[in-house]
């Protein structure tokens, strides 16, 4: 059997802008598969947009959230599909605050992120209501705002697959994906009140080159330290599309994530938060915190398809 294609926004290197729209559906007995309807529809649309600019290189993917999932198709819903729990410790927080339908845009016209956000948003008219609406940029060499090139760690080439698609473990979902989401709010001000080399320890990498800093000189506080975690051995890997975004007057980053086990995004952030146990927390929590937190299920090609249909 052929491996079951995934939505094109999943797996390709992040592009140079970025589109996040979080719709609740107002009645989701009433609408909820409408909406899925349209849903399914938004790859074709993407296609459309994209044949007038083929260099722009749009690509999408849109995701349910749990609740809707189970609506849009009750019976069948994906092994691991929950939703997003929140953390809590010593004041951090990070919240839940949920979602029904994710759209993720990219192109390297931001223009084309809008287009497509907006004939989505026409498509499903007052069924919906929007949560969050972030558009990302592209920010000097893929840096945050913080100043740190973001995503170091981020998985290449078919490894991105390994990582991000459900496999022969749900094979009635394989090429699908979890999107875990979240939305940081940085205090710029007080980040930049620290020299480099304090803000160096608190990420745990050259500011620079993002090098590592080397064992001693790295604080189990610093982020990758909380961030990069082994099991068996092996590291925990997610698939990283996050973007800065922002104005003058409030800035930060989406976070989002695909994974084909939602348990390793969760694992880093109670690490990050200090609700793992050990004491510790993620230092970079204290320059930034999370203002949302959603998962969703980003299906295959042929299975957002079969929601179209039902």
């Amino acid at each position: 059997m052929a491996a079951a294609e995934p939505q094109d926004g999943i797996l390709p290197e992040p592009s140079e802008n970025a589109l996040f729209l979080i719709m609740n559906v107002r009645d989701r007995q009433r609408d909820g598969r409408a909406v899925a309807r349209a849903l399914a529809r938004t790859p074709e649309l993407a296609r459309k947009l994209s044949s007038g600019a083929p260099q722009a290189r749009l690509r999408s993917v849109v995701g349910l959230g749990p609740e809707l999932w189970d609506v849009a198709s009750p019976g069948r819903r994906p092994r691991g599909l929950h939703a997003f729990p929140e953390v809590e410790a010593e004041g951090r927080r990070a919240p839940a605050t949920g979602g029904d339908a994710l759209l993720h845009a990219v192109s390297r016209r931001p223009d084309l992120c809008f287009e497509l956000a907006q004939q989505l948003r026409r498509a499903l008219g007052e069924a919906v209501g929007v949560l969050e609406e972030v558009h990302g940029f592209r920010y000097l060499d893929l840096r945050d705002l913080t100043g740190f090139i973001d995503g170091t760690e981020n998985p290449k080439g078919r490894e991105r697959a390994t990582v991000a698609l459900i496999a022969s473990e749900d094979p009635a979902f394989a090429g699908g994906s979890f999107a875990y989401t979240q939305r940081y709010v940085h205090d710029l001000a007080k980040w930049n009140g620290l020299t480099v080399a304090e803000q160096e320890r608190v990420v745990g990498r050259r500011k620079r080159d993002s090098q590592e800093l080397s064992a001693r000189a790295k604080p189990p506080t610093a982020h990758i330290a909380r961030t990069v975690i082994e099991k068996d051995g092996k590291e925990l890997e997610i698939v990283r599309h996050s973007f800065p975004y922002g104005t003058t007057s409030e800035a930060g980053l989406f976070f989002i994530a695909y994974t084909n086990d939602l348990s390793r995004p969760e694992k880093m952030l109670r690490r990050m938060m200090g609700a793992s146990g050990d004491g510790l927390h993620d230092r970079l929590m204290e320059f930034s915190h999370a203002v949302s937190g959603a998962n969703f299920f980003a299906p295959s090609l042929r299975v957002l398809r079969s929601l179209g249909a039902e």
